[in-house]
């Protein structure tokens, strides 16, 4: 199992989101139910794409946008698929939109 997580400009989030939730990946898997999407509001240093998205953080004493950062749990054969799709429609038009990185569970469970 893998956990992918990926920092998205805010503008590229929701069609982030609706293209995973259309995939293959997301609705034909075994464990479908165990992607376990989750999607926080962070204060990052991806490079803005306007003025309007420049804030200045005074906790942190510098300039920062609002982006989101999102984790997915998948299974390994997904990975590739799943990657795709968020580097194709977090695609900004500049050179570096965001990041993606993929990381391994050692272990799950469900809480019941």
């Amino acid at each position: 199992m893998k956990e992918i997580k990926a920092y998205v400009h805010s503008n590229r989030i929701a069609a982030v989101i609706a293209a995973l939730k259309e995939s293959a990946a997301w609705n034909n898997g075994i464990n479908a139910s165990r992607h376990n999407l989750t999607v926080y509001t962070v204060k990052g240093s991806l490079v803005a794409i306007d003025g309007q998205e420049r804030h200045y953080s005074v906790e942190l004493g510098e300039e920062v946008i609002n982006e989101y950062k999102l984790e997915l749990l998948c299974e390994d054969d997904q990975v590739s698929e799943l990657m795709g799709i968020i580097k194709k429609n977090a695609r900004t038009g500049q050179a570096e939109a965001g990041w993606i990185y993929v990381v391994d569970i050692v272990q799950a469970a469900p809480i019941s």
